[in-house]
This record gives C-alpha cells, structure tokens and sequence, in this order.
C-alpha cells in the first residue's frame, strides 16, 4: 500500500505546499548568503534547495502511484 493511501490525498497535497513554502525561505537563504558572499552558507541553502526539490519529486510521485492504483482498482 503507498503512503498516499495511508495519509490520504489532502494530506499529500499539504504536504506539497508545506515544502514547497520552505522552499521559499531556503531561496531567501541563498540570495543573502550570495550578498553576503559567504560561500559555506550558499552551499548549505543550495543542498537545502535540493533536499526540498527531491521531497516534491516524491510526493508528486506518491500521488501518481496512487493515481495509478485507483484507475486498476476501479
């Protein structure tokens, strides 16, 4: 059984919105450390840019699994 199934659609699509909102502040994090010039903490708001792309690339995929699962299912 998918984790959609688990937490249900509204909860998949908060979730996306949740990360999607910290995406927001992680890029503000990256434009002040390139003002700034400080090197360590654009590397650090940059894999924080990554790590929030790849939680949005997993549920979208939840929700295709269990977009998927339904039309099999009937």
């Amino acid at each position: 059984m998918s984790t959609v199934k688990k937490k249900g659609r509204a909860g998949t699509y908060l979730a996306i919105g949740s990360t999607l909102f910290a995406a927001f502040s992680n890029v503000k994090k990256v434009r002040n450390a390139r003002g700034e010039q400080d090197t360590l903490q654009l590397v650090d708001g940059l894999i924080r840019v990554a790590a929030v792309a790849t939680g949005v690339a997993l549920l979208i995929r939840e929700l295709r699994e269990a977009h998927d699962d339904d039309i099999l299912t009937g």
